[in-house]
């Protein structure tokens, strides 16, 4: 497949309905897959987790649910939009990280008491620790985009200047990260946390130019051929493994450390949303679905920060409390349990949207800190949450919700004390 470089396009409207309903339907991905993956049971004082994705065959599923590369994508396509619209990077910069750190504050806040609660109400330490690993799990999220936001001013002017070079140069030094990775310098591999994320989040500047808004049907089916294609000669030819989320005793993880597989994935994943651009847009504009996304959108980041408390809650309601265990997955029995189980928590995610929506909602305003300061606190930011994931709330989490705070406050040095309720752009 060749792409012809860009031709000149018409700006593009404020909202992008094709990013937009591609985000959502990435983020309702995450949330189910996250609820319907945990194989839960519960005797004499520990808390088992299984992983449902262990059934034999069931990795296939992952090769489209595993959607992290799609929402790096959408999200590389808004800020290289929202940052050719904003003019100064700095300003663009402070409107970001606020946008981001501010809805995980009250995250931070709640578990930060939590745990000390749950132990003086007699709850056994392993569910706890259990619980605040999981509730912190997901913030790698917030630790790599905080690094992605921050190197996108720098990335779009390689864009401009290199084009294809740029992705094709990350997604090359995150093979040769593997291959150390590989050849018996482990560690080396979480250096993949920069290069495939950044090489995804690159490819979305791509669609934000018009460069691939402008390909064909057949085009972007080729160009998802090509990256399934070469994700499957990856895994055929080893050291990759079929799964494409980490599995419990799994010879390694294409997820933890990311590995380079995961940028062919996102390849073929993107050319597959884009062949159904037309489709996706168009169920986008229907009243109601346009309704839903844009009560959603606003809301991203507090769905995502609270999806899995939503799930600690309801499996210490069920499985601590009233001795549940879940089915064994692909039975009758557990595919009847999905759909209740699904069901409660959403319920309970509802009621923590509705307490803890209005911190990504309502963001407070200010005038740009300079862009040493808010460099640094981006940094600190990153350095928090990405320790924070990797060891739990439940223990000594407090160093690291400090730096969080702390960063948040640098980036606020000069504050205005009004605050506006306004939707943000898509971080």
């Amino acid at each position: 497949m060749t792409l012809s470089p860009p031709r000149p396009v018409a700006v593009a409207p404020s909202r992008d309905r094709f990013l937009d309903v591609v985000r959502a339907l990435a983020i309702a991905a995450v949330v189910v897959q996250h609820w319907t993956m945990p194989v839960l049971g519960y005797a004499d004082g520990t808390l088992t987790a299984g992983n449902a994705l262990t059934t034999p065959g069931w990795w296939a599923v992952t090769w489209l649910s595993q959607v992290m590369p799609l929402v790096f994508f959408t999200g590389g396509a808004a800020n290289h939009l929202s940052l050719s619209r904003g003019g100064a990077a700095a300003p663009w910069l402070a409107t970001r990280l606020g946008r981001l750190l501010f809805p995980v504050l009250p995250l931070l806040a709640v578990w930060a008491v939590v745990p000390p609660a749950l132990r003086l109400l007699g709850v056994p330490e392993q569910p706890v620790a259990l619980a605040g690993s999981i509730a912190a799990q997901l913030l790698w999220f917030l630790g790599v985009y905080l690094i992605t936001v921050l190197a996108t001013p720098l990335l779009a002017a390689a864009h401009r200047r290199w084009r294809w070079a740029v992705p094709a140069a990350l997604a090359s030094m995150a093979a040769l990260v593997d291959i150390a990775r590989f050849d018996g310098v482990p560690y080396v591999g979480y250096a993949n946390a920069v290069f495939v994320w950044l090489a995804i989040h690159q490819l979305g500047f791509f669609y934000s130019d018009g460069t691939l808004r402008v390909l064909s049907r057949r085009a972007a089916l080729i160009m998802s051929a090509t990256g399934f294609g070469v994700t499957a000669l990856l895994v055929s030819a080893g050291p990759y493994v079929a799964s494409m989320i980490g599995m419990p005793g799994a010879p390694m993880s294409n997820m933890s450390p990311p590995a380079a597989v995961l940028v062919s994935l996102a390849v073929g994943q993107i050319g597959l949303t884009l062949a159904a651009r037309d489709l996706l847009t168009a169920w986008a504009n229907r009243p109601s679905v346009a309704a839903v996304l844009g009560w959603v959108g606003p809301r991203f980041m507090t769905v995502y920060l609270w999806h899995m408390p939503a799930l600690i809650v309801l499996a210490g309601l069920t499985v601590l409390w009233l001795d549940y265990a879940t089915p064994v997955p692909g039975t009758i029995t557990w595919l009847a349990t999905v759909p209740g189980w699904l069901l409660s928590a959403g319920a309970l995610l509802a009621v923590l949207l509705r307490v803890f929506g209005r911190f990504e909602t309502r963001v407070p305003r200010c005038t740009p800190a300079p862009m040493p300061l808010l460099c640094v606190a981006a940094l600190l930011a990153a350095t928090g949450t990405l320790t924070l994931a990797a060891t739990g709330f439940s223990s000594a989490p407090w160093p690291w919700i400090a730096l969080i705070v702390v960063a948040y406050a640098l980036i606020r040095v000069r504050v205005r004390n009004e605050t506006r309720n306004r939707t943000p752009v898509p971080a």
